[in-house]
Order: structure tokens, then C-alpha cells, then sequence
């Protein structure tokens, strides 16, 4: 596949209208493809440079103290996945492992799948050699969730169950079960990816159906400006995000913050990852 890259006569500031997050372009005046895709037909989504005050303001409902909002810059673009990693993307990679007993359709998320697991994975797709890939940092996926909005949630500061995969557990949180059952879904699961619309930067189920595993130890946020925060240097747990289709609507909050051991493998929980860094944006060969 061919990617044109084309030169900026001009460096241009974007400041998104009603909102605090500021977009601006790549510092070496390169414009990239905004989709891209690899040999495993897995999408990534172009994410622009920019700052953006992370976590959430004093007065948001069901707001964690350890939201403590501070300014953060995400110094360079980057692609990232634009749907959780798949069942058929999971075993393309790793075979039958952890998956062998599963039954669900290719595009179902794949889930219980430890932090660790994903580190082998994210192995095995860079033994690829076409690109190098990563977990996201919780900065770069609460900037990607969010989409240049300031709000609960990328689209404001209310949800239904139209807009996201959440409480469709009969037994704890059965608040969207009939919605879910009307769009032909599986009540007590998550829902294939590409099921819910997306944001306004095209990542889809960044609210709900599953925790997101990120490449952050969970720590308190340091308070003063961060320049590409990738949290603290050792933890005991990983920092998941998102919610997920077994809890309530709050826990899918854009800033919402969550953690596990990363041992842990969670029905609740899977990933997405990022390429790796701008140079390894380079075309992938036919045949690849």
C-alpha cells in the first residue's frame, strides 16, 4: 500500500471552538494519511499533536479525587487503533492461545487477556516487521478518547444506551439489555467492534464495551504541565480505561480512571494499540 506525503507550505494553530484542547500540526510539516492499515486489515486513525487539560473539573458527576486535572501535551501525532483488538486479530497473532474455548464472532473484542498478554502479542505484531506498536499511554488515550471535547464524555455530558456498550449485565447492571436485545447484540457480552458510532476522531468504543488496557502503572497524577506523561516508573497495578459492558454509564467517563494487576484477565477487559513512532510510517511493501 502507498501513503503520499505531502509538504505544508505553512505551520497553522488550531483551537477547537468551546473547548480548552488545542490541535496543532506535526512539527516537521509532514501530513500524513489520516487512516492506515496493516497486512492484518487492522485500522489505525491519524491523532494530531496538541495539548489538552487532562482529568476532570471539581464539579463533574461521579468525578474520583485522583482526576486531578492538569495540562498535558502530546508533542507529536500518532496512529491509533481505531477498534479494540478482535478475536480473529488475537488468533492471526497468537494462535488458539486463551482463546481455544471462546465462540463469538471475528470482530468481537478480544478479552481475558492479561497486561502481560498484550506485551506478547504487541511481540509477536512487530515480528512482522512492518511497523512497531504499543499499548497507548493513559494521556494518549484520554486525548484520544476525548476528540477535542471538554465534556463527561466525547459528545457531552449525558449518555444513553444508544451511544455506548454499557449495563448489559442481567445481574448487576441490566439498564441497556432491551436496547441491546433490539439491535440484535448479546445481552451478558460485549458487542462486536464498529457497533456504536464513532467519536469525532473516528476510534470507535472508547465508551464502554470493554476496559482498555494502557501502558501506564497507575499513580497520582502530577499536577504541573507534562510533556508526553507516560506515568510512573514502576506500580503494583496497570491503568485500564473506558468502562465496559458490565458496568454503569459512569464508569465510561472520558477521564474515568480504573487499574488491575497485570497478571489479571478480566471477561471486562481488552485493548487497542498505537504505532509505535512517526518513522515507522513508512509504506508497507506489497506482499508484507
Amino acid at each position: 500500500m502507498e501513503y503520499t506525503i505531502n509538504r505544508l507550505k505553512y505551520r497553522m494553530l488550531i483551537l477547537l471552538a468551546a473547548s480548552s484542547i488545542i490541535i496543532f500540526p506535526f512539527h516537521s510539516t509532514l501530513a500524513l494519511e489520516k487512516i492506515i492499515h496493516n497486512s492484518l486489515g487492522m485500522e489505525f486513525v491519524l491523532i494530531p499533536a496538541g495539548k489538552y487539560i487532562m482529568g476532570t473539573p471539581s464539579y463533574e458527576p461521579y468525578r474520583s479525587e485522583t482526576e486531578v486535572q492538569h495540562e498535558v501535551t502530546i508533542s507529536s501525532p500518532f496512529y491509533m487503533q481505531s477498534t479494540e483488538v478482535t478475536l480473529k486479530q488475537w488468533r492471526t497473532i497468537m494462535g488458539e492461545r486463551l482463546f481455544g474455548k471462546i465462540k463469538g464472532p471475528d470482530d468481537l473484542p478480544a478479552t481475558k487477556v492479561s497486561w502481560y498478554d498484550c506485551m506478547e502479542f504487541i511481540k509477536g505484531l512487530n515480528a512482522l516487521g512492518q511497523r512497531s506498536y504499543r499499548l497507548p499511554t493513559e494521556a494518549e488515550w484520554e486525548y484520544a478518547c476525548r476528540a477535542g471535547s471538554t465534556a463527561a464524555y466525547s459528545w457531552g455530558d449525558d449518555i444513553d444506551c444508544s451511544m455506548a456498550m454499557y449495563s448489559n449485565n442481567s445481574i448487576k447492571s441490566g439498564q441497556c439489555i432491551d436496547f441491546v436485545k433490539s439491535k440484535g447484540l448479546p445481552v451478558d457480552s460485549p458487542a462486536p467492534v464498529k457497533s456504536y458510532n464513532p467519536n469525532a476522531w473516528g476510534l470507535y468504543d472508547m465508551h464502554g464495551n470493554v476496559w482498555e488496557w494502557c501502558w501506564d502503572w497507575f499513580g497520582e497524577y502530577v499536577t504541573k504541565h507534562r510533556v508526553d506523561p507516560a506515568g510512573p516508573e514502576s506500580g503494583t497495578n496497570k491503568i485500564r480505561r473506558g468502562g465496559s459492558w458490565f458496568g454503569d454509564m459512569h464508569l465510561c467517563r472520558s477521564a474515568n480512571r480504573n487499574y488491575g494487576h497485570p497478571a489479571s484477565r478480566y471477561r471486562t477487559t481488552g485493548f487497542r494499540v498505537v504505532v509505535k513512532s512517526i518513522p515507522d510510517l513508512l509504506p508497507i511493501e506489497e506482499g508484507n
